[in-house]
């Protein structure tokens, strides 16, 4: 390999400086709603077995857009597919506002679907971060480094709820509508500039640049090389579809768990954030490890450190915040291990062709893991407890080590 191929690409500062400022912006849609959408439901339906409901719909709706958003990246590339994302999501949030406000519960639930057109295009946006990411080896860090920028809206957004509150009340509108308009304006504001400065788009310059002439002769893989691709692709779902699965289905409930026990939404929404802060600010470690020690280590010690959480959330005096916050951090590094290296596994075995098609389809499943665990979570929480959902959860991850024994059984692939 000549030292021409190793140079990273010309356009990647740019591209990252650019996802970068939208995903700061975006960080703070992102967890806004999710420090508040259960208790809104809560009040409005009544019952912590609704409480669950906001997390289903949006994820459900995150998986829906993560289908479209991928389909129009293929087309269009990645500038049109995530700013028509993130414009979806502001208009999902100023729906939550005015259904508050009219206390009309269809248009709340329609109004959460559209919402998680935001939650979708946040997560893909990891994906163009890697497009132009040479040589391959480096993509651990280069989609990190799109995560990790996640960090400093996600974190602000939940701690200033009360805030939020009183801005809302001022305005007439009901108190845990208020971090919505925050969201709303975070994901116009996110849309806006990839529109206007995501340029070059990164996957149609991968693609053009694909498509030129080799210094040698390209190969068609073999039906080998196909089936390990194959499974690797499978396997890199898989640990994405679990980590996110269990953080939804422990996250959606710590806040209601913590209210239920006499803790203030404040105090809810600086564990949150803590949660927030662990997902995306570990960001750059999991992809450093991602590149130097493989991915599929990683992705088994997502299962391990979710356990962990799991266990830690069971077994925490529902008094203590500094426990819960711990526990709500550990799932946090969890889900970043899982992400990471389930994100890098993907993009590995899939060909710049398809790429973005599949990639979105690939979120399909995350997003629909992520309502399934919504859903559960306040069932689980109303038949049960809290203990007994974040026992299930860490459990459960465990389960993405017999899938890397299967994956690595006839051979590890050479990115493994």
């Amino acid at each position: 390999m000549t030292t021409t191929a190793l140079a990273p690409h010309p356009a990647q500062r740019r591209v990252l400086t650019v996802l970068v400022t939208a995903q700061v912006l975006s960080g703070a849609g992102l967890a806004a709603g999710v420090t508040v959408g259960a208790l809104l439901a809560q009040d409005m339906l009544g019952g912590a077995g609704w409480a669950g409901l906001p997390s289903a719909l949006f994820t459900i709706g995150s998986a829906a857009a993560a289908a479209l958003i991928g389909r129009t990246s293929q087309r269009l590339g990645r500038r049109t597919g995530l700013a028509a994302g993130y414009a979806a999501g502001a208009l999902g949030a100023v729906g939550v506002v005015a259904a508050a406000t009219l206390g009309s519960v269809v248009l709340l639930f329609a109004s959460l679907f559209v919402y998680g057109a935001g939650t979708a295009t946040n997560l893909q946006a990891r994906y163009a971060g890697a497009d132009l990411a040479t040589p391959p080896q480096h993509r651990g860090r280069a989609l990190s480094t799109v995560m990790v920028a996640t960090t400093l809206g996600a974190v602000v957004g939940p701690n200033l709820v009360t805030q939020l509150g009183d801005l809302a009340r001022a305005m007439g509108i009901p108190v845990l509508a208020g971090p919505f308009l925050l969201a709303a304006a975070a994901y116009a504001s996110a849309g806006l500039v990839l529109w206007l400065l995501l340029r070059p788009d990164p996957l149609t310059t991968a693609r053009a640049e694909a498509a030129l002439p080799q210094p040698t002769a390209a190969t068609t893989p073999g039906s080998a090389a196909i089936a390990a691709n194959t499974r690797m692709l499978v396997l890199g779902a898989a640990v994405m579809v679990l980590s996110q699965l269990v953080m939804v289905a422990i996250m959606n409930m710590t806040p209601v768990h913590m209210t239920g026990h006499g803790h203030s939404v404040g105090a809810a929404g600086l564990v949150i954030a803590v949660h927030v802060a662990a997902m995306f600010l570990p960001s750059p470690l999991s992809g450093f490890l991602v590149d130097r020690l493989g991915r599929l280590p990683v992705a088994a010690a997502s299962g391990v450190t979710l356990l962990a959480a799991g266990l830690l959330a069971a077994l925490a005096p529902p008094h203590s915040v500094g426990l819960l916050a711990l526990a709500l951090a550990l799932l946090g590094l969890g889900w970043s291990f899982g992400i990471v290296s389930g994100t890098a596994i993907v993009t590995d075995a899939v060909p710049l062709a398809t790429r973005a098609k599949t990639q979105g389809t690939v979120d399909v499943a995350i997003a629909v893991a992520g309502a399934g665990g919504g859903l559960a979570s306040g069932l689980v929480v109303a038949a049960g407890s809290y203990a007994v959902l974040s026992l299930t959860g860490g459990v459960l991850a465990l389960a993405v080590l017999p899938a890397i024994v299967w994956t690595a059984r006839p051979g590890i692939a050479s990115h493994s």
